[in-house]
């Protein structure tokens, strides 16, 4: 054992004489000292002088004994570091200019391999899969790592410039002044595996500044107030704190679910941050701050379920084909006399034996069938393969759910002191510290124990945030070399701001004017109406249905606010209910949903008036629908395509989207009975103020494509053909108008390449070193075709009109020659034209094109 004393000291002092005087600054320093009576101080004045000393001890430790085994008590865990710089400035203009730093770092490092506790591993003597659980129990009683590290920095500036004045010397004295600061901060971490399965990371920052009393520190009294500031660890500025905990279920010990791996994780984080001393003066309060993670993952591996039974696991394997000719049918019939003959004669010998032998002897034979049984492969074909291949076409899946938390409470007027709790006070509670999200109830409980600012002047908002995703991806395999990936997901946010504030003067605060705002998006399937007849200057019938389902939609709603029918619920001489007329948000949104979607108007769900908790979601009767994409590649394993074709691909996919970029709560709703539904009516509009008002609406949706095909034959023949369309439905809620984008695209492509090409014609030398007709590298020909349609239309409710505001029909053609003169050097001739022909008058028709030849040479080694 020995001690590691890295240290590193210099010592520096630059002295510079100037040749002029710096204040005469057309006179010499010779010429001026030549005639003076006080020439030292003019030479001492005239210097510029800068002294620096610096000491540094790196990462002082005491080293481990050779091949010693980490222990949480030694020495070498810890280790100190020391950095000390003083510097000294003196100047024409500048009596003294001290700076002085000092740093001292005291670290403590503690990491080992966890050393699992197996209690039942011995005791359990069985090898049976279903005890693995509790024969691998196992608990690790030590952390593997654990640190802290605590970081002292102060410094202490002093400046006193120089007086300058050769007029009348009146000025004769210039103050000092000061920059200093005394940091003292503390950081830890932990990391901790409970089990194997189990494991928690610790990590928190605690920042202190040691208040000092201004100017000079040379009284005993202030020596010893800085002191008393230190050893208390300082006035704390923030503390950051973040748990992260993780934990796999414990499924693959399971038999029954060992095709499972589920992973949850949950983050907590917290921090305090202190108010500046004006603000905790006036009583303004510090801000405390938490959030949480919380995530859940789980892959699931069908394939492995199904391969626990023999059934379904034999559909993996192809059967194979047995082509007899007329001999071997001949010869299988044979086999089935000759063992049917020889079944009748043991039967006949077992009846010559005595009762117990021949008992014993028809065990013996049937366990021996058994086993034969069980070990003959099984081969399943025909219909009852094709079913177990649908029963069992999903092949692995893929699940993700998280939800984040954050809020941010500004006002809160306690400390923190030991894992960001004052156990004095017991605040703010393990249960705010640990990530709970705390809701109105929660700051009222702040509030009853004065732990919140009463200042009348208090104006920083409450704010509290929740973002939530969820996906769900899976693989499907009907048959051989037909994959299909379906996937599914929503994501949904939401924050709030409000004044948490007392506004009487009694201790009762209120959370003043919450505001909200958020967005929602879904996968979502709306095709049913896609391929209807469209034509952007003509009302389609689906906007009709739209129109048309609104009165429907207008009962629907109105029978769920509890307000209307003590109303008496009425219903307008035009159909609909009141205050929920034909431009009602809660009106139109489903009747959007039900026209263009081809649904039952009752069945579409209706949208959510009450904001119980922040992660209430009130659109969240919209269910995420499934989006999909397969592939077929099987038609090769036909014999007589597979003379032609070395690949044959059919596509298809099918995109979905329904979203609300954003959303905001409305400052005029009411529900004074907590019934969840609107009270207040607006009498401009008629309609009820719904609690969240959305101002748009959109349906995104494509096929891409509807249907592809891509085949290469043996001869390196490429062709491809793709049939593709999108639509996007934009509805504002503001102008009531609905925007609708169609758009429609067949592309063609072929390519071919050859080696050695053969021409009518004697080539040059550089493209044949003979001057044969026959090309020496490989050639391709390409050709590209596609042709687009787009077409915008605005229809607008109750007016009976269309009308196109954009659109074009888009013709592209890209032939091209691609020619390997070697391995650095390659030509490609080519032609691409685009020609866009506009359906609106205000735009002209355009052609772009473009050809030429391109030659690109390869300089790499």
């Amino acid at each position: 054992m020995g001690i590691s004393i890295p240290v590193f000291a210099s010592l520096s002092n630059t002295v510079r004489t100037p040749e002029y005087d710096p204040y005469d600054k057309d006179v010499k320093m010779k010429n001026k000292l030549a005639d003076c009576t006080n020439c030292d101080s003019i030479k001492q004045t005239a210097r510029d002088q800068q002294l620096t000393q610096t000491l540094n001890v790196s990462n002082m430790r005491v080293a481990p004994k050779a091949n010693s085994k980490p222990a949480i008590y030694r020495l070498s865990n810890f280790d100190l570091s020391y950095n000390y710089l003083k510097q000294v400035t003196i100047s024409p203009i500048i009596t003294n200019d001290l700076v002085k730093r000092q740093r001292a770092v005291l670290g403590y490092a503690y990491t080992t391999q966890p050393k699992y506790w197996e209690p039942f591993k011995k005791l359990v003597k069985s090898k049976s899969p279903w005890l693995a659980l509790i024969k691998e129990f196992n608990l690790n009683p030590v952390p593997n790592t654990l640190g802290f590290r605590f970081d002292v920095n102060r410094q202490f500036g002093r400046h006193v410039p120089r007086i300058v004045n050769t007029f009348d010397n009146k000025v004769e004295r210039v103050d000092s002044t000061y920059d200093k600061y005394f940091t003292f901060d503390r950081f830890y971490t932990l990391r901790w595996d409970l089990t194997k399965a189990i494991n928690i990371d610790y990590a928190a920052i605690n920042r202190a500044r040691v208040d000092e009393p201004s100017g000079e520190v040379n009284t005993r009294i202030k020596q010893d107030s800085i002191r008393k500031n230190f050893y208390a660890g300082g006035r704390n500025t923030s503390f950051d704190q973040t748990i992260i905990a993780n934990y796999t279920l414990p499924t693959q010990k399971i038999p029954l679910l060992d095709w499972t791996n589920v992973r949850l994780g949950y983050t907590a984080r917290y921090r305090w941050t202190a108010s500046s001393l004006l603000a905790q003066y006036l009583n303004q309060g510090n801000i405390l701050e938490n959030g949480s993670d919380r995530l859940v993952t789980a892959e699931l591996d069908f394939r492995r379920l199904y391969s626990k039974s023999r059934w379904l696991a034999a559909l993996e394997n192809a059967p194979p084909r047995v082509t007899m000719d007329s001999a071997t049918r001949r010869m299988k019939k044979l086999e089935k006399q000759i063992a049917k003959i020889n079944a009748d004669s043991i039967e006949a010998l077992l009846k010559k034996l005595p009762p117990k032998e021949r008992e014993l002897a028809k065990k013996q034979a049937k366990l021996e069938k058994r086993n034969e049984r069980k070990g003959r492969n099984i081969e399943i074909v025909g219909l009852p393969r094709v079913a177990g291949q649908l029963f069992t076409m999903v092949k692995q899946a893929s699940i993700n759910y998280g939800e984040i938390y954050t809020s941010r409470l500004p006002g809160y007027t306690d400390s923190t002191r030991f894992f960001g709790q004052n156990f004095k006070s017991n605040a703010p509670g393990f249960g705010y510290i640990l990530g709970q999200t705390p809701d109105t109830s929660t700051l009222r409980k702040f509030s009853n124990r004065n732990l919140v600012t009463k200042d009348p002047q208090f104006n920083q908002l409450f704010t509290q945030s929740f973002n939530q995703t969820f996906s769900v991806k899976a693989q499907l395999e009907p048959f051989k070399e037909f994959l299909v990936d379906v996937n599914i997901d929503k994501t949904f946010s939401k924050s709030m701001s409000g004044l948490f504030k007392d506004t009487s003067n009694g201790g009762n605060h209120e959370l003043l004017n919450p505001y909200l705002t958020g967005s929602f998006s879904v996968s979502y399937v709306a095709f049913q109406t896609l391929f209807r007849k469209f034509n952007p200057d003509e009302t389609s019938q689906t906007f009709r249905n739209f129109e048309n389902y609104r009165q429907q939609m207008s009962v629907r709603a109105a029978n769920q606010n509890q307000y209307w029918k003590s109303q008496g619920g009425q219903i307008g001489a035009d159909g609909y209910a009141v205050g929920y007329g034909r431009y009602a948000q809660d009106v139109l949104i489903p009747a959007f949903m039900a026209a263009y979607t081809n649904k039952d108007p009752n069945s579409v769900a209706l949208i959510k008036n009450d904001n119980p908790r922040i992660n209430a979601n009130p659109f969240s009767g919209i269910k995420a629908m499934p989006n999909w994409r397969f592939n077929f590649t099987g038609l090769t394993k036909i014999e007589k395509l597979q003379k032609t074709f070395t690949a044959i691909t059919i596509s298809h996919a099918y995109t979905g989207r329904f979203s609300m970029n954003s959303f905001n709560s409305a400052l005029l709703f009411r529900d004074p009975f907590a019934f969840g539904a609107p009270a207040f009516v607006d009498s401009v509009s008629g309609n009820y103020i719904p609690f969240f008002l959305v101002p748009n609406v959109t349906m995104q949706e494509s096929f891409e494509p509807i249907f592809g095909l891509d085949v290469t034959t043996t001869g390196q023949l490429n062709v491809r053909a793709e049939y593709k369309k999108s639509r996007t439905l934009s509805l504002s809620l503001l102008d009531y108008q609905l925007s609708e984008v169609n758009s429609t695209e067949y592309s063609f492509g072929a390519s071919w390449r050859k080696r050695g090409l053969k021409v009518p014609f004697k080539l040059p030398k550089i493209l044949n070193a003979k001057g044969d007709k026959e090309l020496e590298n490989d050639i391709t020909f390409r050709f590209d075709f596609s042709l687009r349609d787009d077409a915008t239309s605005n229809s607008r409710l109750d007016q009976n009109s269309s009308f196109s505001t954009a659109g074009q029909k888009v013709i592209k053609i890209n032939p091209s020659i691609d020619y390997v003169m070697n391995n650095r050097l390659n030509i490609r001739l080519f032609f691409d034209q685009m020609r866009s022909i506009p359906y609106i008058s205000t735009a002209a028709p355009t052609t772009n094109t473009r050809a030429g030849v391109q030659v690109r040479i390869s300089l790499a080694q």
